[in-house]
């Protein structure tokens, strides 16, 4: 059985409806008309073999086809669009100048950076691994054309929400990692980067509303120094799951209180920005959306399936 060639045209206008949770305004974006658009649905449906979209009140959901779907559409879109950029990309020049925190630093920055080279190679990129608030100062002071940084309710003017992450106590990778390898007679110990740090501030706050009592036991200027110490089993941190080195762990419940999710953004320097830094904020979109969806994809599937995604 030969295997479908799936349209790329109705691949991109499935993911954009998914996207702005509309086809209504996948249609108009993708300047088609909406039976257009449902005639690309039910093409892929047809090539999938499966129903791709299910009722869900007034609204649309993935079906579990639809979902894996979803996930290889991405990719072959991605592709496509990388391999034409790339074609056209000794055409792009100049320079970009790009800041980002260490929880990115060693795989995100590192895939998009390299893909970006590849394709532009007469672009010059300056990157900045730098604290949120050093990162949105730099960039508000026209040191910096694009930063992905915390939201911290202080948004530059020109940027975008990429998504929330969840924070979660960090404890070292062994079998005694939770509150109870540590004396529940003392304050439990804490391994934080040096104030002023967003996390650090979340984590003593959080405490202090559980009554739980807390002290220092180690400060880093580096996130490196502050997963040495977690390894070493010194203390407890609080991160995301984004970057976390093989020496440490996650702590879901282990008696510490719940914390809530933490906004991420790209933000600009400028509303409309050159060519350059335009596709460079395009690959590190693409990029953090694969470390979110990566993070996802080990949680529940159900949670995603069952979430309605698009209204007709």
């Amino acid at each position: 059985m030969r295997a479908p060639h799936f349209d790329l045209d109705a691949l991109r206008s499935f993911t954009i409806g998914i996207e702005l949770g509309s086809f209504a305004k996948a249609a108009e974006r993708l300047n088609r008309s909406t039976s257009a658009v449902s005639a690309q649905l039910k093409k892929l449906e047809e090539q999938a073999g499966a129903p791709i979209l299910r009722r869900a009140g007034r609204g649309l959901a993935l079906t579990d086809a639809g979902d894996t779907l979803l996930a290889y559409a991405r990719r072959l879109l991605e592709l496509n669009d990388e391999a034409a950029v790339a074609l056209r990309g000794a055409r792009l020049e100049g320079w970009v100048r790009l800041g980002l925190q260490e929880d990115f630093g060693e795989r995100l920055l590192a895939d998009v950076l390299g893909r970006f080279a590849r394709a532009h190679p007469r672009v010059r990129i300056e990157a900045r691994i730098a604290r949120n608030a050093e990162l949105l100062d730099r960039l508000r002071g026209g040191q910096l054309d694009l930063a992905l940084a915390w939201d911290t309710g202080e948004r530059p003017a020109h940027g975008e929400r990429l998504g929330e992450v969840p924070m979660r106590w960090i404890g070292a990778d062994t079998g005694d990692a939770g509150v109870d390898a540590f004396d529940r007679t003392q304050p439990l110990p804490l391994v934080m980067l040096e104030s002023p740090c967003l996390m650090r501030s979340a984590a003593t706050a959080a405490l202090d509303r559980a009554g739980l009592p807390w002290r220092l036991a180690f400060t880093s200027a580096s996130l490196a120094g502050v997963w040495a110490a977690v390894s070493a089993g010194l203390g407890l941190s609080l991160r995301t799951p984004i970057g976390l080195p093989a020496s440490v762990r996650m702590l879901d419940g282990a008696g510490l209180p719940a914390l809530p999710a933490l906004g991420l953004g790209l933000y600009r320097g400028e509303a409309a920005p050159p060519p350059a830094v335009a596709r460079l904020a395009e690959l590190l979109r693409a990029g953090v959306r694969d470390a979110l969806s990566a993070r996802d994809a080990a949680g529940p599937s159900a949670r995603r399936r069952d979430a309605v995604v698009a209204r007709e």
